[in-house]
Formats: C-alpha cells, sequence, structure tokens
C-alpha cells in the first residue's frame, strides 16, 4: 500500500514539475516573441503591439472561413455564393433538388435574368433530346458533339492526378468532351475513355519543340489518339486576358514536367501571347495549319475585350473562303476562373458574357458565319438559369470548369495556387490527394453534367420550346435599373428574325 502511495506522490511530482517547466517555457516564448516583435522592422502592428499583434494576422486568415460557414448569407459570398454551390453539390449527389416554401432569390437587381414562360409548356412527351450538333464539316474528322453541356479547361498539374481521373471517367460516362487545358495530354485524360478537346496554349507544352514553337510530329501524335476530337487554340482567358498560365514550381513535379517538356521544379509561365500570330492573318494560318496538320475540328479560345480585330479576322474569312474559318469559337468571360492569376486581371480585365458573347454571335451573323462557326459559352455557367440564358444569347455548347471542381467536392477554399488545397483538387500533396476517390468522384461529373442537361430542359419546356437550342433572346427578360425587366432582344436586338434560326 506504501509503495502504491508513494508511486502516485512520485508522479504528482512529476506531473507538477512538467507543469512549472510548461509554464516556464511559455513565458519563456512569450519574452523571445516580445523582444523579437519590439525589435523587427517589418510588421507595424507587432512591433507596437508586441505578441498580441499576433492574433491580427491569425485572426485575418481564420476571418475567411468565419465567414463562409457562420456570417456569409446564402446568396451573398464569390466567386460563387452557397446557394450555387449547394445546388451543384446537390446535382452531383443524386440528392432530392426541390426547395420548399419559397425562392431566396432577391428578383429586384439590375441584371437578374426571368426567362418568360408560355402558357402552353412543352409537354414531357412532346419534349425533344438535344441533337448531336456537327463541329468542323471541311476537316477530315468532323465532331458530332452529342451534349450540350461540357468540361473546360483544367490542365494536369493546375489539378491532381485524381481529379483528372474522376473527370475523364466521369465525362465518358455522361457523353460529354473533356477539354485538357494548356497543359498537354497527360496519360489520365486518356484512361477515362472521354472525347478530348485539346487545347493548345501559348507554350504549346505538350506538342513543343525544344524551341518552344510547334512540333507537327508531337501534334499528330495527339491527334492519332482516337478519343481525341477537337483542338483548341488558346489566345486568351478570361480570369487573365494578357498573361499566359501560371504553375508555380512547387506543382511542377517530374510526370508534368516530362508531360509539358520543361524542366520539373520551375515555375511553368506561359508567354502571354502567341508569338507567331499578329494578326488575323496569321491566325487563320495557324488555324488552318493544325486543321490539315491534325485533321480535326481546329476552333480558338478568347476572352473579349477590344473587337475590332473580329471585324478582320471575318472579313478576311470571307475573302479566303468559308472552309477557312475556325470550326468554333470559345469566348470565355472575364470573371473566367483559374489556378492562378493577378488581381488586377481577374478583377478589372475583359468583357463579361453578358456583353461579349452576343457581340461575337451578332458579328457571325453579320459576316455570315453564324451557322459555319459554332459557339462555346465559358464562365461562371454553372446552375441551369446560367447555361440556359447564355443559350438564350447564341451559345450553341456551355462549358464549366469550376462546376465540374464542385462536383468533385471543392469547398472553394481559394487555395488552387498553392499546394495545400485541402479536397485533393488543385494539389499534389499524396496525403491530401488520398480523401479524392475517382471512381465515386467520376459517379458525381456524371450525375452533375446529366442534371444539368435535364434541368435546362425543364427551363426550355417552360418557355414552350422542345430543346434547349431553340431558346432565343426574346425568352429571357433582365431586369433593369427602375426594377422593371425588358426582354434580352431589346438589349442585344438579334440580327435574325424573331423565329429565325
Amino acid at each position: 500500500m506504501s509503495e502504491t502511495l508513494e508511486t502516485g506522490l512520485f508522479l504528482m511530482q512529476a506531473l507538477a514539475t512538467l507543469f512549472v517547466f510548461a509554464i516556464g517555457v511559455g513565458i519563456l516564448a512569450v519574452i523571445i516573441m516580445y523582444i523579437v516583435d519590439r525589435t523587427q522592422t517589418s510588421h507595424t502592428v507587432r512591433r507596437n503591439f508586441p505578441v498580441v499583434g499576433r492574433f491580427r494576422y491569425l485572426f485575418e486568415h481564420l476571418g475567411e472561413f468565419f465567414r463562409q460557414y457562420f456570417f456569409a448569407l446564402d446568396r451573398e459570398e464569390m466567386p460563387f455564393n452557397r446557394a450555387q454551390r449547394s445546388w451543384v453539390y446537390r446535382a452531383s449527389k443524386g440528392v432530392d433538388g426541390t426547395v420548399a416554401f419559397g425562392s431566396t432569390l432577391n428578383l429586384s437587381p439590375t441584371g437578374t435574368p426571368i426567362f418568360v414562360n408560355c402558357p402552353y409548356p412543352t409537354l414531357e412527351e412532346d419534349a425533344a433530346p438535344t441533337s448531336p450538333l456537327t463541329i468542323g464539316p471541311y476537316a477530315r474528322r468532323p465532331y458530332d458533339a452529342k451534349s450540350v453541356f461540357n468540361l473546360s479547361g483544367m490542365s494536369y498539374g493546375a489539378i491532381s492526378k485524381p481529379a483528372v481521373l474522376a473527370l475523364s471517367n466521369g465525362s465518358r460516362m455522361a457523353g460529354i468532351w473533356m477539354n485538357t487545358g494548356e497543359g498537354g495530354l497527360s496519360p489520365w485524360h486518356l484512361e477515362g475513355g472521354a472525347d478530348i478537346v485539346f487545347q493548345i496554349g501559348t507554350a504549346k507544352y505538350g506538342v513543343r519543340d525544344e524551341n518552344g514553337k510547334l512540333d507537327d510530329d508531337k501534334l499528330r501524335a495527339v491527334a492519332a489518339h482516337n478519343t481525341v476530337k477537337m483542338i483548341e487554340l488558346k489566345l486568351s482567358q478570361g480570369a487573365k486576358p494578357g498573361k499566359g498560365g501560371i504553375l508555380p514550381g512547387g506543382k511542377v513535379t517530374e510526370e508534368i514536367a516530362a508531360i509539358r517538356g520543361i524542366p520539373a521544379g520551375d515555375s511553368s509561365i506561359s508567354p502571354n501571347r502567341h508569338p507567331e500570330i499578329n494578326s488575323a492573318s496569321d491566325l487563320l494560318d495557324m488555324i488552318n495549319h493544325i486543321r490539315e496538320v491534325t485533321g480535326l475540328p481546329t476552333g480558338f479560345k478568347a476572352v473579349i475585350g477590344a473587337y475590332g480585330w473580329l471585324d478582320e479576322l471575318f472579313a478576311e474569312i470571307r475573302e479566303r473562303g468559308i472552309e477557312t474559318a475556325p470550326d468554333f469559337i470559345t469566348v470565355d468571360s472575364g470573371d473566367g476562373g483559374t489556378g492562378a492569376a493577378p488581381m488586377s486581371l481577374i478583377d478589372n480585365v475583359g468583357l463579361p458574357l453578358k456583353e461579349s458573347l452576343p457581340l461575337v454571335v451578332d458579328k457571325l451573323s453579320e459576316y455570315g458565319l453564324r451557322e459555319r462557326v459554332k459557339v462555346v459559352a465559358s464562365g461562371k455557367l454553372i446552375n441551369p438559369s446560367d447555361a440556359a440564358w447564355a443559350l438564350c444569347l447564341g451559345a450553341d455548347f456551355i462549358n464549366s470548369a469550376r462546376g465540374f471542381m464542385f462536383a468533385l467536392g471543392c469547398i472553394q477554399a481559394l487555395q488552387c495556387n498553392k499546394n495545400t488545397c485541402p479536397t485533393g483538387i488543385t494539389t499534389h500533396d499524396k496525403k491530401l490527394q488520398r480523401g479524392l476517390v475517382p471512381a465515386d468522384k467520376a459517379e458525381r461529373v456524371r450525375r452533375y453534367s446529366e442534371t444539368m442537361r435535364k434541368e435546362i430542359g425543364v427551363i426550355a419546356h417552360s418557355c414552350g420550346v422542345p430543346e434547349p437550342r431553340l431558346l432565343r433572346r426574346y425568352h429571357c427578360r433582365i431586369v433593369q435599373g427602375d426594377g422593371r425587366s425588358i426582354p434580352l432582344d431589346e438589349i442585344y436586338p438579334d440580327v435574325h428574325s424573331a423565329y429565325g434560326t
């Protein structure tokens, strides 16, 4: 008994000693921090308020998470609010998408779209599936695109191997195309068996020679894969027009470097434009060269700012012949997404889709090219109403990247430019990637895509048309500053007749 008592007393003394030691270490740490803060010259708050000032940086870091989960209302956050994200989560999980009591969307703000339902909506038995649309009739291998809603460009490097695998398998199951982004064609893009749109960025990753020029042999090798259906020449991106792609060196692994043709560990900085394209003539030469080498439909992606160059381009097409036109144009919005970009470009450069999309559609119509050149709309179109609005303006297809990121489980942590993405989507840290199970997320990609197409159809049927591509500008009204709404065809008069194509 006495031995037990002695052991207990010894343990108590040891714990007391450890406690005193811990207090001593804590006091010493505070003293050291006080001296460091008081003498350093980089941080004013810490210099004036030693130790206590450090909490300011902690609270600033935690603030964005508290705002997201506790303080921001469902429709307040940017770039996507909780209501938008929640819809994608539910759609991708196959959860009931209905809501009760009433809408939380305020219909008063200027710019809010309101679709015009008709008194005799399309009956279910009269509804028509969206027909495949042929892109590139003058290419040796035209592409019959089956889906109106598709996956936009996200490169391997910007996103992880498990994310690419999930997207490629999910895209195949959903029958949609998958854009590679500018990082080249990886084995993980091909493994899923989806239709691939191969993007050529300004650095020409994956199809470049040792000097960064376009390598025709590598281009042919890409086109030799049966699943590669189209080539997209990237001129600019909505989130960073005038700036090339940015992949921090910490994300340039040995494998990614080999696919891109650059040194491992070095930041991947693409030129801000294609050096060999200086005019409309050069652009057409490049497009036709790529189409001739690959045999595939070839178009370009651009965010629109100045638009006089479109007149020059379309006028030259009329001179050369309609077969020389790009097979499609992807119009990216000035508020598009990215893994990394300067805030100055993200915030204030490039026209938003609401201006650029009707401009491009109408320019094509003006020059008699509307049927020849298909239009793909891209930029923040992650919900059915977003996509239906773009179709009303004249888009043939809708591309989304961030919508599919939400389907993969993205929580909008805003860490895409780092290697610390908590959901494993934009990181190459194996421990973080472990949380993303490709087989499970592929099903979510499929369900999200299928639900989007279904719900876009629901809007179209409410407006009285049998399928989404028959939506026109008069089917959607936009709220003005006085609170009243006016039809889109009054804001952007369509060059086609009201019942034209």
